[in-house]
């Protein structure tokens, strides 16, 4: 399976594979990626990114690696409000928002094999999402320290939201881990493409929102894909399929707690700045848990442990590191594109993640994968890409 590692290609970073991961020494392949862009401003979602964050990413690269859905997707969205598609400007924004999937996708790509490998060999799924937390505070202190996004100012009305929204914040992200550890990662984001099934279900309850027939009809061939998805996939745990699926709970409701309670926006912290409080109150939500589920790991006890048991401790926390770096960062990555397209054409995108990753994955760590199994997964996100386009419909007037 050697030749079969398309996203995964060779790089000057050169990690030995983790010992009791059968990953037939395929190591995945770093492309150094860049982007330099011009935002707009937008208030699509709560939780989508401002142009301000613009200074992170304004820098320059080669893109070596292209998927075409990423090309498609990103004309799709430039097209939302272009004028004439010869116009040499249209053209540049046109492939910069392609090369922002591709770095979206990619970051996604590489975080979930890199988490996975760690959870392999440090099956302490508290810990790591303590730690990778971490490294993303680390990142938003620098971000702030060196002037990129202005420091956000307190106001009293946004201490509750902040903290519930922080609360479903690292209980998604908790929850994913503990099903990533657990199932393969490819059924874990078959389970996770159910997210659409939630966001109609969490905005009938909590914002009396009507769905029309065409979103409703898409949400049929989503359940039953996930449902024959679970009855063959080999990986089967009833651990890591409830994780997931309280996974989507947690993110759902986040999405629509964050409606619900970012009415004043002149008081409303930016997109940027609500991301990375969240982040930062998860990071000290999380420390006490730590203690109380796992214990301290990262002792130098533990460690002389792990490597008598012929686990390569260097390589161990190297992987650490990245997969916290890929997971902040494909997330800001992800905001800064719903910032700049529309959230209905950034969810027609997270579909063709989801099929990147489960491909990529499947790929790269040789899942047995039956061809029920693939109908089933399949089957979901055709549905997923359904509701997409049954959002674009609007409903007729009364």
């Amino acid at each position: 399976m050697e030749s079969c590692a398309l996203t995964l290609s060779r790089s000057s970073l050169d990690l030995k594979p983790l010992n009791h991961i059968n990953c037939n020494n395929t190591r995945p392949k770093v492309i150094p990626i860049s982007i330099n862009y011009k935002t707009t401003n937008s208030n699509h979602s709560v939780l989508s990114f401002t142009s301000s964050y613009s200074a992170f990413f304004n820098k320059r690269f080669h893109h070596e690696y292209y998927y075409s859905p990423v090309v498609r997707a990103a004309a799709s969205a430039a097209n939302e409000t272009s004028g004439e598609s010869t116009d040499p400007a249209k053209v540049g924004k046109t492939l910069q928002l392609a090369a922002m999937f591709g770095v979206w996708y990619l970051l996604n790509i590489y975080f979930n094999i890199f988490n996975k490998q760690v959870l392999k060999v440090f099956p302490y799924p508290t810990t790591v999402t303590t730690c990778q937390f971490g490294c993303g505070t680390l990142m938003i202190l620098i971000m702030w320290t060196l002037k990129l996004h202005p420091i956000p100012k307190f106001h009293k009305s946004q201490i509750v939201p902040v903290l519930v929204l922080a609360v479903v914040h690292t209980m998604g992200n908790l929850l994913t881990n503990i099903s990533l550890g657990k199932v393969a990662v490819s059924f874990t984001h078959t389970i996770k493409a159910m997210e659409p099934f939630f966001t109609v279900l969490f905005s009938i309850l909590l914002l009396s929102e009507r769905p029309t027939i065409w979103v409703v009809s898409s949400l049929v061939p989503i359940v039953g894909g996930v449902a024959l998805a679970s009855f063959t996939e080999a990986s089967f745990n009833w651990v890591g399929f409830g994780s997931a699926m309280a996974s989507n709970v947690t993110n759902q409701s986040r999405n629509v707690l964050s409606k619900m309670f970012m009415i004043n926006k002149e008081e409303a912290l930016d997109n940027i700045n609500l991301f990375s409080v969240m982040t930062i109150v998860s990071l000290f939500m999380l420390i006490p848990f730590v203690f109380l589920l796992e214990g301290v790991k990262f002792t130098p006890e533990y460690l002389q442990f792990a490597a008598s048991q012929g686990v390569n401790v260097r390589d161990l926390c190297l992987r650490f590191v990245l997969s916290g770096i890929c997971f902040h960062s494909y997330q800001q990555v992800s905001y800064v594109i719903l910032g700049l397209v529309s959230p209905v054409t950034h969810a027609v995108g997270n579909c063709v993640k989801r099929v990147v990753v489960i491909v990529s994955s499947v790929i790269f760590f040789q899942t047995p994968v039956s061809p029920i199994n693939s109908l089933g997964t399949g089957l979901t996100l055709a549905g997923v890409f359904l509701y997409s386009k049954a959002k674009r419909i609007k409903p007729k007037a009364a």
